[in-house]
């Protein structure tokens, strides 16, 4: 994950959780960042038109910028149910963070697609969950 997505995708969640504009500090715990690294990147993000920014106020997504962001959210939804209910991954979250903004929305359609039949993956032979229900 770029860290323009990582940005992208943190600033979307926050949104849906409390009204923009967003403080920077808030950004920087989410993100394990410095607030001085989450300033800069927010005003170049500012700079691409994918938010606006505002020192001391906060950052809020551009249309453009929660179009984007709102993709990125999809993708990151589908690959966590997907490492959950598939791969039975353990760090879902951290493992979906690292294909966010590098899947296309190709991939990310059909796995949704088929993720949308869970029972379908049960019988399948290769599915963990299966062979762990029957022994």
């Amino acid at each position: 994950m770029s860290d323009e997505s990582r940005y992208l995708l943190a600033l979307y969640r926050e949104e849906r959780a409390r009204s923009p504009p967003l403080p920077p500090g808030r950004i920087a715990e989410r993100l394990d960042r410095s607030p001085a690294a989450v300033t800069e990147m927010l005003q170049r993000m500012a700079d691409r038109g994918l938010l606006t920014y505002e020192p001391y106020e906060g950052a809020t997504l551009t249309p453009t910028g929660r179009a984007r962001a709102g993709e990125y959210y999809e993708t990151y939804v589908v690959l966590v149910q997907f490492f959950e209910e598939v791969l039975e991954l353990d760090d879902t979250e951290a493992e979906a963070h690292q294909f966010v903004g590098v899947l296309s929305k190709t991939v990310t359609d059909r796995l949704a697609t088929t993720l949308l039949d869970t029972e379908d993956f049960a019988e399948r032979p290769h599915s963990r969950r299966q062979q762990s229900e029957t022994t």
